[in-house]
């Protein structure tokens, strides 16, 4: 999850907006004096449920909190997000860095590059490398695979690398910083990697941020890695994910394995939507990442069927609704993993992937395995650890399956799991009058809201700049996320790409380059931009006509001013005549289109 889906999803509008005005709850909004120009009678309106607002008298406008922030205190969409994020306890990469930090990670970027050609050459033309090229060839890797993933290796040696590095201007101050050497205790430097099979760690861009490390003898620790440095950070890292992503994107699937020769050995055998997450848990970090490769993408967890493995598919349940899709889990054999099987028949992985159970029914069959369903302890035991993961489930359908479900197992009705259900509920969505602490405030899980159409639009623009030469575009007004808005905007005032990030705050990169890389389709650009447009139009004019009947409603409801009233009507008016133009040019297109048939 980015950093600024997190403040989101730690947010809660109502309570920001509640700072500024008095608000008062009506049916699913809540409605006060707008906080940006004075007046008598409430024009402002809050919708929790989209985490957006509207004001419907002077102000005419609206958008989600971060523009409610910066509208507010006079602020760039930068401060307003730190801001929130300071209250929300989620940390935010500056904008206004230092040019030397930025120039610091660009030469570490550097630094580990030089690192990998020097581990690859030494693995392919080094007579020491002789036994690694023996071992990487007994484990069935070929030579266009170990170029593929410049796997390397490292002499039994405590200064190769950082005299090699030195010698091409790098100082020992920077191997340190990269992670590539460690400080001794008579206070030099030596290297951190000897005598070990080398997998450079790339981020989606081809950089590559670190690497791991497998022992060639008895040396512990078996696996090592990198250590948190200014660019490589374990728990946000996916290995793999710059070979996989075409292909995730292709086929709308990513399955996640665990080690380095998992997703070496599937590549090669034609299984190129296979990341690792180095490690027995998936981190919340790497399902945003995923998330951002491709919208409601099918996750497949195949992590190593030991204790630890379980354990992390157990936590593995709340991801769902971080993804906002069903995650499945392969049961691979007991003491195998997906190098293993693979290597024996690429046609038993096929058939595992086929065959992934739902992560719900896998944690049922993981919680009861050890139950006896026939005592009433241990069917108290499963209802007390399946009830509160049936709780998060967001889908209706499937946590009444799932409730059905565990009423057989445990035979007792329906009724007392959903009274029990319920119990649990309230206790999760209460609302507090103190200050939340941080650690409260990340359970409060709240649904951050994509905006598919605006993102389209958005990747056309970015990876079509012939696009900005039409003289009709989209309006900025168009975009209700901020972060697009930010985007859109930033672009209106660029020449070039190149420069885009410049005008950026740091924490929407990530998503500005999910937008560059994505997948589009090649041809009649032009005509795919026309309609994106109108459908922005669109959208936003259906959005400000479904709250504005609404605020109409109440307001008759309410006995409103009959200047109130009018005004309501009179903007009614003019949303169905910029509507009807919409519907004009989408008729006139299908028209165009029938003729040319």
């Amino acid at each position: 999850m980015s950093a600024i889906d997190e403040v989101k999803q730690r947010t809660d509008i109502v309570e920001v907006v509640s700072q500024y005005t008095t608000l008062t709850k009506s049916g699913r909004t809540f409605r006060g004096l707008c906080p940006f120009h004075s007046e008598k009678h409430p024009s402002f309106f809050v919708y929790p449920e989209q985490q957006s607002w509207h004001c419907f008298g002077a102000c005419n406008t609206g958008g989600d909190v971060f523009s409610f922030i910066m509208k507010k205190q006079g602020i760039d969409f930068g401060e307003a997000l730190r801001l929130m994020a300071q209250k929300a306890g989620v940390t935010i990469p500056s904008k206004f860095e230092p040019d030397a930090k930025r120039d610091e990670k660009e030469r570490l970027y550097q630094i580990n590059e030089a690192a990998a050609q020097y581990f690859h050459n030494l693995l392919l033309n080094s007579p020491a490398g002789e036994i690694t090229r023996n071992y990487v060839a007994s484990r069935g890797l070929s030579p266009k695979t170990v170029t593929d993933f410049q796997l390397g290796f490292s002499l039994n040696s405590w200064e190769a690398l950082k005299q090699y590095l030195v010698d091409r201007g790098y100082t020992e101050a920077e191997l340190l910083a990269a992670g590539l050497a460690i400080e001794s205790e008579a206070g030099g430097t030596h290297d951190r990697f000897r005598h070990r099979l080398m997998f450079p760690i790339y981020d989606i861009r081809g950089h590559i941020t670190g690497f791991g490390a497998r022992a060639l003898d008895d040396s512990l620790p078996k696996y090592l890695n990198s250590p948190q440095t200014p660019i490589f950070d374990k728990s946000s890292s996916l290995y793999g994910i710059n070979l996989a992503t075409a292909a995730i994107r292709q086929q709308n699937m990513v399955v996640i394995v665990e080690g380095y020769m998992d997703v070496i050995t599937a590549h090669q055998n034609g299984f190129n939507n296979v990341i690792a997450s180095m490690g027995t848990s998936v981190t919340e970090k790497q399902v945003g990442a995923v998330k951002r490769l491709t919208r409601n993408v099918n996750v497949v967890l195949a992590l190593d069927a030991d204790a630890a493995g379980e354990e992390a598919m157990l936590r593995g349940v709340g991801y769902e609704n971080t993804l906002d899709a069903e995650v499945k889990v392969i049961i691979l054999p007991r003491g195998k993993d997906p190098d293993d099987v693979i290597k024996e028949d690429a046609k038993i992985w096929q058939n595992l992937l086929e065959e992934a159970l739902p992560i719900v029914d896998y944690t049922f069959n993981m919680v009861t395995a050890e139950l006896d369903l026939t005592t009433a302890k241990d069917k108290s035991l499963a209802v007390d650890k399946l009830l509160p993961i049936i709780t998060e489930i967001k889908d209706t359908v499937r946590q009444a399956h799932y409730l059905q479900k565990l009423a057989r197992l445990v035979n007792v009705t329906e009724r007392n799991l959903e009274a029990a259900l319920r119990r649990i509920k309230p206790s999760r969505g209460r609302r507090r009058a103190e200050e939340p602490k941080p650690e409260a405030i990340a359970q409060a899980v709240r649904p951050v809201f994509s905006s598919p159409v605006e993102e389209y639009c958005l990747a056309l623009l970015l990876q079509h700049p012939e696009l900005k030469a039409l003289s009709q575009g989209p309006s900025p007004e168009y975009f209700e996320n901020s972060e697009n808005r930010e985007i859109f905007i930033a672009w209106q005032q660029v020449n070039d790409l190149s420069s885009l990030k410049d005008e950026l705050d740091m924490a929407i990169w990530e998503h500005l380059d999910y937008l560059i890389t994505r997948s589009l389709p090649p041809n009649q650009i032009e005509q795919k931009y026309a309609n994106c447009i109108l459908r922005l139009r669109e959208e936003f004019l259906r959005g400000l006509e479904t709250k504005r009947a609404a605020a109409l409603a109440l307001e008759a409801e309410l006995e409103g001013t009959a200047a109130e009233l009018a005004k309501l009507e009179e903007q009614g008016i003019e949303v169905s005549v910029q509507l009807g133009e919409v519907f004009t040019q989408k008729s006139r297109k299908v028209r165009s289109k029938g003729a040319e048939k």
